[in-house]
């Protein structure tokens, strides 16, 4: 397709509030080639408000994306490596589509074991996690363009942690908790602008939580459960909660009623309660992730330890309560082990 300079209309011959719709549907997929078309497309399909005018009118797509293990390629001459490696898969439910992103230009043949992924303003976000080779912590941010299909590595983190809460809204990455490299529980928290590339330090939690997961609730984000240092693997009940207008954190008790690592399985109920995604379907109650999207939620994980992965997608009711279970034909290169999830919306 030849590329122009810049076009002095958006569509020659339409006006541009009728072009600019035009352009607002046109699948996300095609955001690569059409910004090749002239400077102004470009400009256009890559600046935030196009993402929100996309969004208010109802042309997004939701999906959910899954760091998952790799397909294992091997000949009779060459023994199959025992560490897995993982890449990032995207299921869109509505189509049933399946997809892997271009590997992390840094990690070409594996992602950072145990990084965390988030998502805003369609873009992922990546950080954290080892080096697959080495199993050294790193402080790696890499971000992920889905109108150009492209990475860009971004500035550190400002503190190593592994295994901390992690979540995004409006364009800002909030992460919480974890523990440092000499395996100290923490209960410190940072937040990072995407479009600014910047990391700001908030005020520290009541406690430390390693081993935390984060949830978004409205503009609300919430350090559900982990534990401190000294009592490693027993996990609390508590969650501490950053509201991101006030700036402030709250306690909340009782907030996660399952004595188990919520890493990955945490649903949120219709009145805010959390339980676990390991207790929808028996299928799925090893290695649980389970995705919100919305309408319905996307639940992977195993019947048993080594049994086959089973994904399952579930629907809403009306009063937005889990619904009716149904199991997905998944691709044979997409039947991995997943380690965790997060909603994007393209």
């Amino acid at each position: 397709m030849e590329s122009h300079p810049d076009l002095t209309e958006l569509i020659p011959g339409l006006p541009d509030e009728i072009a600019l719709e035009c352009l607002t549907r046109l699948h996300y997929g095609a955001h690569d080639v059409a910004s090749h078309v002239c400077q102004r497309w470009r400009r256009l399909i890559q600046n935030r408000e196009f993402y929100y005018h996309r969004k208010r009118s109802g042309f997004t797509r939701k999906a959910a994306c899954f760091v998952q293990s790799l397909p294992i390629h091997s000949t009779s001459n060459v023994k199959p490596e025992k560490q897995p490696k993982y890449g990032l898969s995207v299921f869109d439910p509505i189509t049933g589509i399946w997809d892997q992103i271009d590997p992390v230009p840094k990690y070409p043949d594996g992602l950072p074991l145990f990084c965390q992924v988030t998502s805003s303003e369609g873009k992922l976000v990546l950080m954290g996690g080892w080096n697959p080779v080495s199993w050294e912590p790193i402080r790696d941010v890499f971000v992920y363009e889905f109108t150009t299909r492209r990475w860009t590595q971004r500035v550190n983190m400002p503190l190593t942690r592994s295994f901390f809460a992690t979540g995004a809204c409006d364009g800002k990455v909030y992460v919480a908790g974890g523990h440092d490299e000499s395996k100290n529980a923490l209960n410190s928290a940072w937040v990072y602008d995407i479009s600014a590339n910047e990391w700001t330090e908030l005020t520290p939690m009541s406690e430390e939580r390693d081993e935390c997961e984060g949830v978004f609730i409205g503009s609300e984000f919430w350090v559900v459960s982990g534990y401190e240092t000294d009592s490693q693997g027993r996990f609390k009940s508590s969650a501490d909660v950053f509201d991101t207008t006030t700036g402030t954190w709250r306690r909340v008790e009782e907030a996660w009623g399952v004595s188990r690592c919520p890493r990955s399985c945490v649903a949120v109920g219709q009145n805010g309660n959390f339980t676990s995604w390991d207790e929808v379907e028996p299928a799925v109650q090893v290695g649980t992730c389970g995705v919100d999207i919305g309408d319905c939620s996307v639940v992977t994980g195993s019947a048993y330890q080594g049994a086959p992965q089973a994904v399952f997608v579930i629907e809403k009711s009306n009063q937005g309560q889990n619904g009716k279970l149904i199991k997905v034909d998944v691709p044979d290169e997409f039947s991995g082990f997943v380690q965790s999830g997060c909603l994007v919306e393209i």
